[in-house]
């Protein structure tokens, strides 16, 4: 049974990133698949993200950055679809004698992602900290 999509094709657009028409397709198939990825990683957390979204008084600016996250996820993976050679390169090492490139790509996979900074933004990965008693 498929869960709620937080995010829409046209979410994206409204946040400035113009897409073809392939993207829009990828894009669209990819709404879904980084909705449930946060689901299950909020679910790592303890949490439950349409329960928050729920929320009388919090949820509706939830949704919102809930929508956010999804919608820059996804371009994300866009992104490295129309990537150059020098866009996306995390690192980059060139050496003239024995002709040896090597380039470190952010997101080489494609791959659908969620930043540290963005779960944090959620709420999910609130920080703890403790003291251990050894004697």
């Amino acid at each position: 049974m498929p869960g709620t999509v937080y995010a829409t094709v046209q979410d994206i657009l409204a946040m400035g990133r113009s897409l073809t028409a392939a993207e829009m397709e990828t894009a669209d198939a990819l709404l879904p698949q980084a909705s449930a990825m946060l689901r299950v990683e909020a679910r790592q957390y303890g949490k439950d993200i349409d329960a928050m979204i729920a929320d009388p008084i919090t949820g509706e600016d939830f949704a919102i950055i809930v929508k956010s996250v999804v919608c820059q996820s996804v371009i994300r993976a866009l992104d490295v679809s129309e990537a150059s050679e020098s866009s996306n390169v995390s690192s980059a090492q060139e050496t003239m004698g024995s002709y040896t490139y090597s380039y470190h790509y952010l997101n080489a996979g494609s791959s659908l992602y969620f930043l540290r900074n963005e779960i944090t933004e959620l709420g999910l990965n609130n920080q703890t900290y403790g003291a251990l008693e050894l004697y």
